[in-house]
């Protein structure tokens, strides 16, 4: 499997943080808002978070480059490397900076709807362990804010 690496080694669900979802689109959309910048910057993030993109290179070997705007007034610089695309089921890419990590995104095919699989990888149980604390939450409303980008597309 793709997320295998030297860094990250085999799957070890001590050093990964999963969230799972299904929505009421069919996989292309949900798909097309992972891939489509500009629905992307619309709901990347936790709640009250906003992004500015300054480079988004869909392909193996390239950049995704932004900076996340808190609802505190502070700025997060962010870099990521994309590993693999296959449209419409898999996009995995290396959070580069810290905290590194791998995502590994899989969409699945349910008709109508569509389920999502987020993976969170890190090298150590230590990392994953102190990211767990603000990402579990953070994810869920990145995925609330997804849905609601989502209705409002597809409505």
């Amino acid at each position: 499997m793709i997320y295998i690496s030297e860094k990250y080694g085999k799957e070890d669900i001590s050093r990964e943080i999963i969230s799972s979802r299904t929505f009421n689109v069919p996989v292309a959309s949900l798909f097309k808002a992972w891939t489509d910048p500009e629905l992307l910057a619309r709901w990347w993030g936790p709640k009250g978070f906003t992004n500015t993109f300054h480079e988004f290179d869909l392909k193996p070997g390239g950049d995704w480059k932004f900076i996340m705007h808190g609802p505190d007034g502070k700025n997060y610089a962010n870099h990521s490397t994309f590993i693999e695309i296959v449209e419409p089921e898999l996009i995995v890419f290396d959070h580069v900076c810290k905290p590194e990590f791998r995502v590994v995104a899989t969409f699945e095919d349910k008709g109508e709807k569509s389920s999502l699989h987020w993976r969170m990888i890190f090298d150590s149980e230590e990392l994953c362990n102190k990211v767990k604390v603000y990402a579990v939450t953070a994810n869920e409303e990145n995925l609330d804010r997804l849905e609601d980008v989502l209705a409002k597309v597809e409505s």
